[in-house]
């Protein structure tokens, strides 16, 4: 297959070759019409992707033929970063996008960019890692507690590197960590760990037009987009960093640095990735987005069905250059079921990424509030809000409504099972409790659970 020819292409020169075949047998056959009962209002589509692997469904969308199963023409295109991706997907250049789960929310709240953006599907779960250079490694080693076998034992908590950071505050040094936007998972998920084990990230205060994040910060955390991480570890600009796959394992591929904990062990089966689109693009094109979104759900069921056992085929496609372009064994590391620690210290994690286990792809309100909250206790929300408002944003930006269409649908075609959906959801996970400090979320009650944390902001507090 030539990757980069556009879908309508490949389908046309097929079409052709069959219709062709069709009048030399001298037969007077139909083709089946791709779109089944879905008119179409747009069939060309050209959507962004970082290249991260958590991008599969797009790519497996893609090569698999699940677009054009749809009708759909897609072209996929490697954006240069996540502000770019946004911009272009608001402005109409993209169709949609692979998103961070917090850019649909940040933009409808006019945190940065001011947009309704739009999400009916989460792409994954998990699939995140912090790593930290070898030399702030070998400074926390003598604070991690270790097994019989003198291996480190897990989850490796920010408390074994707050000896570090003080170290650097006696010296006068800023301790500088990297991640890859201010709403993204990673930014939270590095926040989070930072301070379960006290050490402060800084605050937002956008009212006052600092958008550094870094105020009353023991640790700087700034932004690097996501193929840059080692490079920019490597050069001893920051010393630390949170990503995504393949760029955690990557790090230890090139000896240049230690992976310490995935977002697995910060937030068991934590929400990552959506497939975001414009508001006013959802709505000029429904059918278009219930056929994108039935390509997706199939896509993501073809990621982990059988125990993974697609995952060495997708780890194939992932490392063609026009996807990830990273080496087979450095996505396959974490693909496939495992996780590499220190250099030879690879453990299984078989949900390190989850495409439709636990219903992955369902894009549930309470998913929405608790990155809501985080944008609040951090101060990107510079204002107390009551618990309405976290979840009319949900319901403004989150639509499980289309995604269940769509689900209807694939069912009532043969392709899925009642099952694989969570079919009488409220639209809200019962209340999780795997999370690295014990603290218990309940999207329904988003003030409530700020109220737990020793560090941030919450009720009425602001900068």
């Amino acid at each position: 297959m030539i990757h980069q020819m556009l879908g309508r292409q490949r389908f046309n020169c097929l079409k052709n070759l069959i219709s062709a075949s069709i009048a030399t047998l001298g037969l007077a056959v139909a083709l089946p019409a791709l779109s089944g009962e879905l008119e179409l209002e747009k069939e060309d589509l050209k959507f962004g992707f970082i290249k991260l692997t958590d991008m599969a469904p797009l790519a497996i969308a893609y090569e698999k033929g699940y677009f054009e199963d749809e009708g759909l023409y897609v072209t996929l295109e490697a954006q240069a970063n996540w502000k770019v991706l946004l911009d272009r997907v608001i402005d109409g250049q993209l169709d949609g996008a692979h998103m961070l789960a917090g850019q649909p929310l940040g933009a409808t709240i006019g945190f940065g960019t001011q947009a309704h953006v739009i999400t009916a599907f989460s792409m994954d779960l998990n699939g995140n890692g912090i790593t930290v250079s070898n030399d702030i490694w070998e400074q926390m080693k003598p604070y991690v507690p270790k097994d019989a076998d003198g291996k480190p034992i897990h989850p490796i908590k920010a408390d074994y590197l707050k000896p570090v950071v003080e170290k650097f505050k006696a010296e006068g040094k800023p301790f500088k960590m990297g991640m890859v936007f201010p709403v993204s998972t990673h930014n939270y998920e590095l926040r989070y760990w930072l301070a379960a084990g006290g050490i402060h990230p800084g605050f937002y205060a956008p009212h006052k037009d600092d958008t550094s994040g870094t105020i009353q910060a023991d640790a700087l955390l700034s932004v690097t987009p996501p193929p840059q991480m080692p490079a920019t570890l490597e050069a001893g600009t920051i010393y630390g960093y949170c990503v995504g796959e393949p760029w955690n394992q990557q790090a230890v591929f090139k000896g240049i640095g230690v992976p310490v904990i995935t977002d697995y062990e910060v937030w068991k089966d934590n929400p990552e990735k959506v497939f975001g689109v414009s508001a006013e693009w959802a709505e000029a094109n429904p059918n278009t987005h219930l056929a994108v979104v039935k390509a997706l759900i199939r896509a993501a069921k073809w990621l982990d069905e059988n125990n993974n056992a697609n995952r060495p085929e997708a780890v194939k496609i992932l490392s063609l250059p026009n996807y990830v372009g990273a080496d087979y064994d450095v996505i396959a590391n974490s693909m496939t079921g495992t996780f590499e620690y220190e250099k030879g210290d690879k453990r299984d994690v078989p949900d390190f990424n989850v495409f439709f286990r636990y219903y992955a792809t369902y894009p549930y309100y309470s998913d929405a509030i608790w990155y809501l909250t985080q944008m609040r206790r951090w101060g990107q929300i510079a204002e107390p809000k009551p618990d309405s408002w976290y979840m009319d944003i949900a319901k403004k930006v989150y639509k499980p409504e289309i995604y269940m269409q769509a689900a209807e649908m694939l069912i009532e075609e043969g392709k899925m099972k009642r099952e694989d959906f969570p079919f009488g959801s409220d639209g809200y996970r019962a209340p999780q409790t795997q999370f690295i400090d014990g603290i218990t979320y309940d999207g329904h009650k988003p003030n409530e659970y700020l109220e737990k944390f020793p560090i941030g902001l919450k009720g009425d507090t602001v900068l």
